[in-house]
């Protein structure tokens, strides 16, 4: 995997909790993948944890919104980050960073540190910010 579909992974990931679709969400996770957020914030263990916390409680799947600011990635290691904005519509916002290692073209393990702000992402990240950026 290079950076492109590295990044690209982390948009089918966006796209998919975008749209309601846990299920094409959690397919972009191994099987025995590992989502965590240190150090006993959550952890789910296995796609189908990840398609059940994914998809929430209900008759529908939750509404979520994702998105991705900056990414970078080391094939050499299999291991790359991404920042983000994150919100359950209506019950919070999140800034944060997902550190994600990659296994046969699948997410194998997400850790995750974010912060609660109904800040925009660029008034929360202010001037630690590039003067010109591209993702």
């Amino acid at each position: 995997m290079d950076r492109h579909a590295f990044r690209a992974l982390l948009q089918t990931v966006a796209d998919a909790w975008n749209r309601g679709d846990p299920r094409a969400a959690a397919d972009c996770f191994a099987p025995d993948a590992i989502y965590m957020e240190p150090p006993d914030a959550q952890r789910y263990d296995g796609r189908e944890a990840l398609f059940a916390f994914f998809r929430g409680v209900g008759s529908q799947a939750r509404a979520m919104s994702m998105t991705w600011h900056h990414a970078a990635y080391d094939p050499d290691r299999g291991l790359g980050f991404g920042e983000y904005t994150f919100s359950l519509p209506g019950r919070f916002t999140a800034h944060g960073v997902a550190v994600v290692t990659i296994r046969d073209g699948l997410i194998a393990t997400w850790r995750e540190y974010q912060y609660r702000s109904d800040l925009p992402f660029e008034g929360f990240a202010g001037e630690s910010l590039p003067r010109s950026s591209t993702a």
